[in-house]
């Protein structure tokens, strides 16, 4: 493969497209030099004798790794930013890691919306994951995003480490306060931007920003899924588990404390298969989530033994016989606790389309709203949960990315701003992890431009500037295309070996990169043959370009998620999207050329979004040469951009 590879596999600029080679091993090494001094000073804080002082200063920093602060880091340095991530586990993803292991799911809704599976980071996330862990292992996903993030030259990681002390000024955050106690470090670090991206909102506690706990009285803000009477309940946690059929059978005894579950129990909750355990052993939600976190997490697992001892030994499901539990998390899967309010608190009128769309949209969400009764398992005559549909996907405003009262402070995941039933639709992994690529950029863009969030919310040329960005990021935007200036593509002349069905080559430039599963409106196609298909751009006059970008086909159709429950696993792929173009050549035309100059060739591609630089070169046209797919019979592309 030469030039820029699948993916976004090299160091990127500000604009988006590489620049220098992938840090090699060593550069990694020497970067742990940072954040542990070989040479520690003697600098230490009151009352910490034995903890090193280490000082940190970045662009933007993130507290949070779960997959809101993860997106949030990579787009914020992709876009140029120095960035400190701080988490405060060993591992990254939050809910979506092994600790926890539940599965990324968002606008798509199990296949309910075709076609709107969330482009951006988290696409090319799940890409890789589905072609390089076939077998499904929840520690290779923590190794990807471990490796995104140590890919990232801008980006300084701190893993086993808590935020708990923030300094403000004047209504902004002037530094904050990070404790590693494994390796005996304390960090002061200063950033431009700050993104609470903890869930439970500590970054915004500390910083002293306002914020929202529990549900939201009916009149408030004309809400139908609203409280008659407000209360400061919430969601509850749920722990899952997983179990394997062995052969043989397998005996179980609970511990003394575990619940006894019933079938009259389970009246309103299934269970019909148990290789992956169920989000609806809920509990906690009448309790603090925070503070009461250790009561929850015992309940949790008391529940999960009952259940278990139910399924193993109630005699109700004697097919369980050789089945045995292999994994049991300890690490209660949150859902609610505090949201920061914003310049703008998403309601369900925003949600359902009653309210007029957002001049400062950034990203989707369409998650059905999504209650659970608060005490979840122990509320057994009712329904664990009530889903409501939209009917559409919706946007979300950079306004509800950033804190009202702290001027520096932004959020992206399940903290943002927004009414307790808006929340229920956006607090799922896919729409965090959206919303985190979107305030990481947007908090490189402020960094950048010397900014407070709400001024760059305020300022309609460089929320395009954002929006822009995050387009060629592959974030979807609904309703909002590629107006690039900068993108010759768009004033090309597109042509094609064929255009399948009632595809056009011109669609390459339409502005859009996402269709529904059986339209053609914003993709071009055409059938493979013996020799392929190709592409062409051509212009009046020539023109002297050094990045191409293409957009192509990965099946939004189709949900594609890690997960470790067969019914969510079917129909899933795991392995390159057949849609997806495998083998490609880019040639270009020069004025006054014999034939036909090699840009670019690429063998064995997977992802989406392809960036490749090359030297400058003036050029009369260019050529998209596809000769192999992933096992489609049809090439497939969204667009095609072109950079000076």
């Amino acid at each position: 493969m030469t030039g820029f590879g699948a993916g976004y596999s090299l160091i990127v600029r500000a604009d988006g497209f590489s620049s220098a080679a992938p840090p090699s091993r060593e550069q990694i090494s020497n970067a742990f030099d940072r954040v542990a001094p070989p040479h520690p000073g003697a600098s230490h804080l009151a009352g910490e004798p034995h903890m090193t002082l280490v000082d940190l200063a970045c662009d933007v920093f993130v507290a949070g790794g779960g997959m809101s602060g993860v997106c949030a880091a990579v787009a914020a340095a992709r876009t140029g930013a120095t960035v400190v991530l701080a988490q405060d586990r060993s591992r990254l993803g939050g809910n979506a890691s092994s600790e926890v292991k539940m599965h990324i799911v968002g606008a798509n809704c199990h296949n309910g919306r075709p076609g709107w599976r969330e482009g951006g980071l988290i696409e090319e996330f799940r890409l890789d994951d589905a072609v390089n862990n076939p077998q499904r292992s929840w520690e290779l996903w923590d190794l990807l995003l471990y490796d995104k993030l140590k890919s990232e030259p801008n980006v300084t990681l701190l893993l086993d480490s808590v935020l708990f002390a923030a300094e403000t000024k004047d209504g902004a955050i002037q530094r904050v306060m990070v404790r590693c106690d494994k390796t005996e470090h304390l960090y002061r670090i200063t950033a431009k931007v700050y993104l609470d991206c903890t869930g439970d909102s500590r970054l915004a506690v500390e910083s002293g920003a306002v914020f929202r706990w529990g549900r939201e009285q009916r009149t408030e803000f004309n809400e139908s899924l609203g409280l008659v009477t407000p209360d400061r309940q919430t969601l509850g946690s749920s722990i899952l588990f997983t179990s394997s059929d062995y052969g043989h059978p397998v005996p179980f005894t609970p511990p003394k404390w575990a619940r006894k579950v019933t079938k009259e129990q389970l009246e309103f909750r299934s269970v019909k298969a148990w290789e992956y355990g169920y989000w609806w052993i809920e509990w906690g939600g009448q309790l603090n989530t925070i503070r009461d976190n250790e009561r929850i997490r015992f309940e949790l697992v008391s529940i999960v033994l009952g259940v278990w001892d139910y399924i193993k030994n109630s005699g109700d499901h004697p097919t369980s016989l050789s089945w045995g539990m292999d994994w049991i998390g300890m690490v209660p899967g949150k859902r609610e606790s505090r949201r920061i309010i914003g310049d703008h608190l998403l309601t369900q009128d925003d949600l359902t389309g009653k309210n007029s769309d957002f001049a400062d949209a950034v990203a989707i969400g369409g998650w059905p709203m999504d209650d659970h009764p608060p005490s979840g398992f122990d509320m057994q005559d009712t329904h664990p949960c009530r889903q409501i549909k939209t009917a559409e996907v919706y946007n979300i405003p950079l306004r509800a990315l950033y804190s009202k009262t702290v001027g520096n402070l932004m959020m992206a995941g399940r903290n943002i701003s927004a009414t307790h039933v808006a929340f229920t639709s956006t607090r799922v992994m896919a729409t965090c992890s959206v919303m985190g690529q979107a305030a990481g950029t947007a908090a490189a863009l402020c960094a950048r431009h010397g900014l407070a969030p709400r001024q760059l919310a305020q300022d309609k040329a460089l929320v395009n500037e954002l929006q822009q960005t995050l387009l060629r990021d592959d974030q979807t935007i609904k309703n909002v295309r590629n107006t690039d200036p900068q993108d010759l593509a768009r004033a090309a002349k597109v042509t094609a070996s064929a255009e399948y069905k009632t595809s056009k080559a011109a669609n390459v430039i339409n502005g859009f990169v996402r269709d529904m599963e059986r339209d053609w409106h914003n993709r071009w196609g055409a059938p493979m043959t013996p020799d392929g298909a190709w592409l062409e751009l051509a212009w009046d006059k020539p023109q002297t370009i050094s990045r191409i970008q293409i957009t192509f086909d990965t099946g939004f159709h189709r949900q594609l998620t890690l997960t470790s429950q067969e019914s969510a696993n079917r129909g899933i792929i795991r392995a390159p999207q057949p849609e997806t173009m495998r083998d490609y050549e880019i040639t270009a035309v020069v004025p006054g050329g014999d034939k036909p100059v090699v840009l670019v060739k690429v063998a064995g591609n997977y992802q989406r979004l392809n960036r490749h630089t090359f030297k400058p070169v003036e050029v009369k046209s260019v050529r998209l040469h596809i000769t192999a797919t992933n096992g489609d019979d049809v090439a497939r592309v969204y667009e095609v951009r072109c950079y000076a």
